[in-house]
């Protein structure tokens, strides 16, 4: 290599605009923290901590309850979660079960049953929610070898049971749209996927984008006596019209803003408006672990007009080679996204 020449992972350009900083220690309101993680891959390893260092670090933050999902993979989770977490400090935290994919050869047709049968004993346990994670829709299958699409008829009992039960449905299928377009110098999510390249789904063998987005909105529409909440802005944060239209159509139909500030901040006139317009129907979401510094970064987004600032904490982009703005949300905006609606939507009440 030439020194004409340079690598784009060697690429850091330092942006010359002069603009304001604002740095948010506190949020403007108290937070429920909708869509977290408390296990090792995505939560910091705190079921190895003590509550009182995890209880410490959410005061900090200004987080008055913290929604663990990571009982959507297995009930020894569910249950280790409620023995730790909910026991030492019930009003601090809710706990999600899960479904058992992998027993569905064994279950064969009466797996939807099967599963509602579970998701009834997981909520007696204690559990308050049911998380639906993205191998649905991309690699879960029937006893027979067939990929199991979104809005698969044959697990009605199981939605029907959770709003029976009163549980909200929390749902991430799919994953960002460049994820499933060729890896090439069109991709703008390029170099997040050559570091995970178990993370793109190519069509074929995979369904399209477009194919298990539209099966999230059959499935939604098709329960209306249930509440489903859309992980990361509905699973379609490259397309707030959607959601929009989703939301138009689907009373039942909630979003988190998980790990998707990247995709909200580079949109910031079309994001305000839609927070603006959906103020009842959008949850606070970190997907980080209990992590302080990156709680500041979503609360510098919401609350400030801070201009092209960085929505990760690392050098390299998380998500995008791009720079996110702030969207200074109303304080009656605001209030919803931070608590109201997590506390209505999931039956949270912190005191």
């Amino acid at each position: 290599m030439n020194d004409n020449e340079l690598l784009l992972r060697d690429y850091r350009p330092r942006p010359k605009l002069v603009t304001k900083t604002t740095l948010i220690e506190k949020p403007r309101f108290p937070v429920i923290d909708a869509h977290n993680h408390l296990g090792e891959s995505f939560g910091g390893g705190w079921c190895n901590r003590p509550v009182s260092e995890l209880l410490d670090q959410l005061d900090k933050a200004g987080v008055r309850a913290y929604v663990d999902l990571d009982g959507a993979w297995g009930e020894d989770i569910v249950q280790a979660r409620l023995d730790k977490f909910k026991a030492a400090a019930p009003e601090r935290f809710r706990i999600f079960g899960g479904v058992d994919w992998d027993a569905w050869p064994e279950q064969g047709d009466r797996f939807g049953e099967w599963a509602a049968s579970r998701l009834r004993l997981q909520a007696r346990w204690g559990a308050e929610g049911l998380k639906i994670w993205k191998p649905f829709g991309l690699h879960v299958r029937d006893h027979h070898g067939a990929l199991v699409a979104v809005d698969d008829a044959r697990l009605a009992p199981l939605w029907e049971t959770a709003g029976e039960i009163g549980l909200p449905v929390m749902v991430h299928i799919a994953d960002p749209v460049a994820f499933f377009d060729p890896l090439d110098a069109t991709n703008e999510r390029w170099e997040e996927l050559q570091g995970h390249p178990d993370w793109q789904f190519l069509s074929p063998p995979f369904p399209s984008f477009q194919a298990i987005i539209t099966a999230f909105g059959n499935l939604v529409a098709g329960y209306p006596n249930t509440t489903f909440i859309g992980a990361h802005v509905g699973c379609y944060a490259e397309n707030l019209g959607w959601v929009a239209q989703t939301f138009d159509r689907c009373p039942n139909f909630y979003i988190d803003i998980s790990a998707r500030i990247g995709e909200l901040g580079r949109q910031p006139y079309t994001a305000r408006r839609f927070f603006i317009d959906y103020a009842d129907r959008i949850l606070f979401g970190l997907d980080a672990g209990p992590n302080l510094d990156m709680y500041r970064i979503y609360y510098r987004f919401l609350e400030t007009d801070d201009e092209y600032f960085d929505y990760g904490l690392g050098p390299v982009p998380i998500q995008g080679r791009w720079q996110i703005y702030g969207l200074y949300l109303p304080d009656e905006v605001l209030e919803k996204v931070y608590y109201k609606n997590a506390k209505r939507v999931l039956g949270i009440d912190y005191g």
